[in-house]
């Protein structure tokens, strides 16, 4: 399936495709009030011309941005935070306090990632890590409220995911920036345009009650839309979220089922994972479950997994 790298929807909010692994996989979100502009995520270093490449398309220039927003850490929402900031003169990185040290310093994420891929394959997933000066870090503060030309846009700690997560909300929009804390929902997955939504589970930090009252607190502020990482603009919130919370609940439930430890429990949280997607998914859909959510169902079982050793 191909997506258009640049969607436009209302108040002045774009969504550019990262190119990232594969079309429709990740996505960076342009705020643009009177000529200025917000960014949310940046995905990895190789998203950046496509990015100006948006800029350009929308008359604006690198100058404009004046916020970068992070809604964690993780590389394919903030590997390339550091490229972006060299091209963008009068931006200020916002991050979560908890992970502002690792984009001053990103060594130790692209460490991790290569722990985990190789050496190789992380590079080429992400680029070269690309430091960001201490002086162009903010520490957004739990409801701290960032002005863009007089739109307000406030940062939300939402924890469960990962520790070190914040969620946008932008109030004149109704509209929230939700990263991974509201789940994930390819659009290869919707049926008619109904989005399917999944947690994201994946380690080493997930927290199942703290990531259900993430949701709940989101939920209360009665949003129109949410915009995820994963992949853009999804409506009819009210019917998603309890989707995504009962979700949460069923994948809990599968792990504390799973028999062994290590990697054979890993792998059975796995297998459980798949078939209660496949039982769940619209039925014209399944055909897109496996290949589309292949790493997604592999990196949530770990996760389960992880946060299983962690409570034992």
């Amino acid at each position: 399936m191909q997506t258009e790298p640049l969607f436009t929807w209302p108040d002045d909010i774009h969504a550019v495709d990262a190119g990232y692994v594969r079309p429709g996989l990740a996505a960076v979100h342009l705020i643009v009030e009177k000529g200025r502009v917000a960014v949310v995520d940046t995905a990895h270093n190789a998203a950046l011309p496509r990015f100006l490449g948006a800029l350009d398309q929308l008359g604006l220039a690198p100058e404009a941005v004046d916020h970068v927003f992070l809604t964690h850490v993780h590389l394919d929402h903030a590997g390339g935070a550091g490229a972006y900031m060299a091209r963008l003169p009068n931006a200020k990185l916002v991050v979560h306090p908890r992970g502002a040290r690792h984009m001053i310093d990103p060594v130790r994420l692209f460490e991790g990632a290569s722990e985990v891929y190789g050496v190789e394959i992380a590079r080429r997933l992400y680029g070269a890590p690309v430091p960001v000066p201490p002086e162009r870090v903010l520490e957004a503060a739990d409801g701290q409220v960032f002005d863009l030309a007089g739109r307000a846009l406030q940062c939300l700690h939402t924890p469960g995911h990962a520790k070190h997560h914040m969620c946008l909300w932008d109030a004149r929009a109704r509209a929230c920036f939700t990263g991974d804390a509201f789940g994930i929902a390819y659009r290869e997955m919707g049926v008619s345009g109904e989005p399917f939504l999944i947690p994201a589970t994946t380690p080493t930090q997930f927290d199942p009650e703290a990531m259900k009252a993430s949701i709940h607190r989101l939920l209360a502020l009665k949003p129109e839309a949410m915009y995820l990482t994963h992949f853009s603009r999804v409506d009819d919130v009210e019917r998603l979220g309890a989707d995504l919370l009962r979700r949460i609940d069923v994948f809990v439930a599968l792990a504390e089922a799973a028999p062994g430890e290590g990697k054979a429990r890993k792998n059975t949280i796995h297998a459980s994972i798949e078939r209660y997607l496949l039982a769940e998914a619209p039925a014209e859909s399944r055909e897109w479950l496996r290949p589309v959510l292949r790493v997604d169902m592999e990196l949530d079982a770990q996760g389960l997994a992880h946060w299983l050793e962690q409570r034992q």
